[in-house]
């Protein structure tokens, strides 16, 4: 016997499984939290807490910031579709779960 709650989940999930499955609506999830991560990584590298990085940084070598870009472009990507991926999967689980449940109910 499944709990209201449980009921609820598995209708709105068995309506929503292909819709939460698109790349699109992926991005949404993930994407603030990665936001801040790669803010707090340039946020620490220009307090200038360690001047010697911090000139490393700024003269010796100018395209240690695009590499920094598209490392940060990098970091967002992967966290965006991995986080989601993983919250999708642990939904279908839970999902699967519940009906196999109900059905030995």
């Amino acid at each position: 016997m499944l709990t209201p709650e449980e009921e609820v989940f598995v209708k709105y999930w068995s309506q929503n499984r292909t819709s939460k499955r698109k790349v699109l609506r992926q991005l949404y999830a993930g994407l603030p939290m990665a936001m801040v991560l790669v803010v707090a990584i340039f946020a620490n590298l220009l307090s200038g807490w360690y001047g010697r990085a911090q000139m490393v940084f700024f003269r010796e070598n100018s395209s240690l910031i695009i590499i920094l870009l598209i490392a940060s472009l990098g970091i967002i990507v992967f966290m965006v579709i991995f986080s989601a991926r993983h919250r999708w999967e642990q939904n279908e689980l839970k999902y699967h779960e519940l009906l196999e449940k109900q059905k030995k109910t």
